[in-house]
């Protein structure tokens, strides 16, 4: 075991829960009693809990506004170069505890609530003797941290990975000391709430902002107008889009806490205000209510989040918000651009063409593609700039990260909506196109299916513009998001851009902040290893392979095995109040966490839990989500998911060796939940279709094992952890691509192997479904005729794979010292390496870990 730590080195570490480092833990208790006081002298009636919770999440705002001033004070003095990180997602939960940990209040926020009943007796708030004993009345001796971090509402402004990336990396970007901003849209309505109603997905609104958001402030100074529809003029003096409709941009800023360095970045979210331009004698002639109720129209641009982040479905609305999010951060960039100079808010910066020095605009997607054309037109068309001059700029500052290689996903729009919705951005796009083909035309001359491959407009019964396209011409730099899928981008997606323009090309494999996915919803674990290696491993995550030392060490061991079992236990208790499903927390908890898709394969996973059932016993308790709405397919998995459940949960034979649990309305509050508790991570997409995976990292983290494939993010981890220290199983990239030309034939495998053929004749023949045997007819016709994505090739290593799974976990020691080697491996997998090479690679900023003064202290 390490060598315990002298009280004088403990004293120079900042604790996991802020158990030093908080320089003013008495104002904190002051501000929460002021807060509180407020709160109960408003109102005469008993305090809520929902009132406990706002009355800390405005005195931890307090402590957050102060270094929020003082940052962006830097930021103007220091005139750094500023990096903005657009988003039509950022998902990023509860704010409340994760600004706690960043901030070193935990353990002060502890002592204040707890406290609030003495301080109140002993008339700390001068409350007026009438209302005194109302109020020592319904407050509890001790407030519940837990209870009243439950009370806020989970900022749902995403729907699965990539918005979730998002969220760590302006963790990572505050944390690392960059001047980062992130853009995106305030969705009224954000990813939906999941209830699941006789096995079915049902929708319901996420109407998270009904009780007020304590987090955001309205900056109405800095709102900016968004031009739709309307034409373009050609004159003399320029070109003109005129006879536009307006909406209006309001900004809402979030403050983003770095980790303990006193920086605080902003994330702006644009929410759509309808202008007050039409006219009150329109009343005399019944036009004004109609005119008032028209104003929805503009204001349903910011109404919901668009669901299902890997399934282009193209609706004029969609592209609002994406022009509408671009238009209004661009204006802000050029605003702030032209105001900062070093010492001086005065000065006027008007020289464009330093732009790329001062500017990074980093595209998360295809979503905000339209950035490449707007910012084109501002240049040309406003700021009077050559059209080769502006495209350099462009080219210059933006740089592009994709996400995915399936083809429906990618986002595809008709030239005739953009013609209607935004015609002078078409005649940008279609002179960009111009340029980049002949310049094509001279590196391949005659190559005309070259030509069509490589066009931004895609010829067909709808013409329509290709945005990844649009995104590789008009950016500098092209990242894919683990190594594997950046060089399935290269050899295939995006070959032909490739072999032009080889130097746009990289790889930045995505990471997690470690703060959320340990500290935060794992303190417990995070404790254990500070214990053994210190606390630096939090702002340094490489730190973890020292707990390759102590691998065989029986002490840390037996504490890791013990954290998990903790988590186990309280997990459990969640499913049984939850759920009504009482598990066995000595079970192992296989769960599979993903968006519902074909690709990501929770059918092979079902098949496994069927050959399980059929088998008669197992060691195993499944939990499997997902969410896709309106997506036919999701919904029959979703439906045979909890068929199965149904069947297995309530089998007297089977009793408590085997259960299934679909985990109803999953989000990034319940992800903090069941990551800490699970032992198996199912990570069993086809090898070649998912891009990175970021669950896969968390759950690695958080002490699980993963079974899956050679895919994504998967194969850096066997690399950082050892392939023997995975269960790693089925068909690699080239095995897919030789199966593809081979011909893939379903119908062989079920026919050859006979405890596959039982659960699909199952599946097939209504075991699942007595009331309605033909249920399924869809799903199982799909895996047997159109499987793009191989179930049953992978059906047989997979079962011999779960099966080496099941034998290794009746052996805990053996068990938790490979648990040990994935958290040592973990060190590649912080967002925060991640972030320092964007910064380095392609935004041409340096990361720092120097804080800043506190608003306290002396600048």
């Amino acid at each position: 075991m390490a060598k315990p730590l002298t009280d004088q080195e403990k004293k120079k570490q900042i604790s996991v829960r802020g158990l030093a480092g908080v320089e003013n833990v008495a104002d904190l208790k002051t501000n929460f009693n002021r807060h509180l006081h407020f709160t109960l002298v408003k109102d005469r009636n008993v305090a809520t809990k929902r009132d406990y919770y706002f009355a800390l999440a405005n005195t931890v705002r307090d402590h957050l506004v102060g270094r929020w001033i003082r940052t962006q004070q830097h930021y103007y003095e220091k005139d750094p170069k500023r990096v903005y990180y657009l988003s039509l997602e950022f998902y990023m939960g509860r704010t409340l505890q994760n600004t706690m940990v960043n901030l070193a209040l935990e353990n002060a926020c502890d002592e204040a609530t707890y406290q609030v009943r003495q301080r109140i007796m002993g008339g700390a708030h001068r409350i007026p003797q009438s209302l005194k004993h109302t109020i020592t009345q319904n407050i509890p001796l001790g407030l519940d941290m837990e209870e009243l971090q439950d009370i806020e509402e989970d900022a749902g402004l995403g729907n699965g990975g990539l918005g979730r990336l998002a969220a760590c990396f302006l963790d990572s970007m505050a944390s690392l000391g960059l001047a980062a901003y992130g853009y995106g849209i305030r969705y009224e309505f954000g990813i939906f709430n999941q209830k699941i109603v006789n096995g079915w997905q049902v929708e319901e609104a996420d109407d998270w902002l009904r009780y007020g958001n304590p987090w955001e402030k309205a900056r109405p100074e800095y709102m900016r107008p968004v031009h739709f529809y309307g034409r373009v003029d050609h004159t003399a003096d320029g070109v003109q889009w005129v006879d536009t409709q307006v909406v209006l941009a309001l900004p809402y800023d979030t403050p983003v806490p770095g980790y303990r360095n006193n920086i605080v970045n902003t994330m702006r979210l644009w929410s759509a205000k309808a202008p007050c331009d039409f006219n009150l004698k329109d009343f005399n002639v019944g036009g004004y209510i109609q005119a008032v109720l028209d104003r929805n129209l503009a204001e349903n641009i910011s109404r919901v989040l668009y669901p299902n982040d890997n399934f282009f479905e193209g609706k004029e609305l969609r592209l609002k918000q994406e022009y509408f999010v671009v238009a209004a951060t661009l204006q802000d960039i050029i605003r702030r651009f032209k105001a900062s100079k070093f010492g001086s808010t005065e000065y006027v910066r008007m020289d464009l063409s330093t732009l790329p020095d001062k500017v990074a605009i980093q595209l998360n997607d295809t979503h905000p593609a339209l950035a490449i054309p707007e910012l084109m037109r501002i240049l040309v068309d406003i700021e009077k700039l050559i059209w080769e001059k502006a495209w350099d700029i462009v080219v210059r500052t933006c740089a592009y990260t994709n996400h995915t290689v399936l083809p429906e996903a990618l986002e595809r729009w008709p030239v005739d909506l953009f013609q209607n919705l935004l015609p002078r951005h078409l005649e940008i796009i279609y002179e960009i196109n111009k340029r980049h083909l002949e310049r094509i035309s001279k590196l391949y001359p005659g190559d005309q299916d070259r030509l069509r491959r490589m066009s931004l407009i895609e010829e067909g019964d709808v013409k329509k513009i290709n945005m990844a396209h649009l995104c590789i011409v008009g950016s500098h730099a092209v990242n894919g998001v683990a190594r594997i899928h950046s060089e399935i981008i290269k050899n295939t997606v995006f070959k032909d851009f490739y072999d032009v323009d080889p130097q746009k090309f990289q790889n930045k494999t995505n990471g997690i902040t470690p703060r959320r996915w340990l500290v935060m919803c794992n303190p417990g674990l995070a404790e254990v290893i500070a214990e053994v290696i210190g606390e630096d491993y939090m702002r340094d995550l490489d730190q973890l392979k020292k707990l390759l030392e102590f691998v065989d060490d029986d002490t840390l061991i037996r504490d890791v095995a013990k954290v998990k079992q903790e988590n186990k236990m309280k997990f459990a208790a969640h499913l049984e109040e939850h759920y009504k499903v009482k598990i066995n927390p000595s079970s192992m908890f296989d769960v599979h966490v993903k968006r519902i898709h074909e690709y990501k394969r929770q059918l092979l996973n079902c098949l496994h839990i069927i050959t399980l059932y059929n088998r008669g016993s197992s060691p195993t308790s499944h939990g499997i989500r997902g969410t896709s709405p309106g997506y036919h397919t999701a919904k029959m998995i979703i439906k045979l998911i909890t068929s199965i459940g149904d069947i297995v949960n309530n089998d007297p034979v089977v009793g408590d060796r085997l259960k299934v649990i679909f985990l109803e309305n999953y989000r990034v509050t319940l992800a903090e939940k069941v990551i800490p508790a699970a032992d198996l991570s199912e990570q069993i997409s086809t090898a070649g279709t998912e891009a990175s995976g970021t669950g896969n990292m968390k759950f690695m983290l958080n002490g699980a094992l993963t079974i899956g494939t050679m895919d994504g993010a998967n194969v850096e981890m066997a690399e950082e952890a050892g392939e023997e220290n995975l269960f790693i199983f089925g068909m690699r990239v080239h095995d897919v691509e030789a199966l593809d030309k081979k011909g893939y034939d379903a119908v062989s495998y079920y026919n050859g192997i006979p405890e596959l053929k039982q659960a699909i004749d199952q599946i097939s023949g209504g075991f699942f479904s007595p009331t309605q045997p033909d249920l399924f007819k869809d799903l199982v016709n799909m895996l047997m005729h159109h499987d793009r994505f191989k179930v049953f090739a992978d059906y047989e290593d997979y079962m011999k794979c779960q099966e080496k799974v099941s034998a290794l976990y009746k052996n805990p020691k053996e068990w938790t010292k490979m648990v040990i080697h994935n958290i040592a491996g973990c060190g590649k997998f912080s967002s925060d390496r991640t972030i320092s090479e964007y910064a380095r690679e392609i935004w041409g900023m340096e990361p720092s870990l120097e804080k800043i003064a506190a608003p306290d202290d002396p600048r």
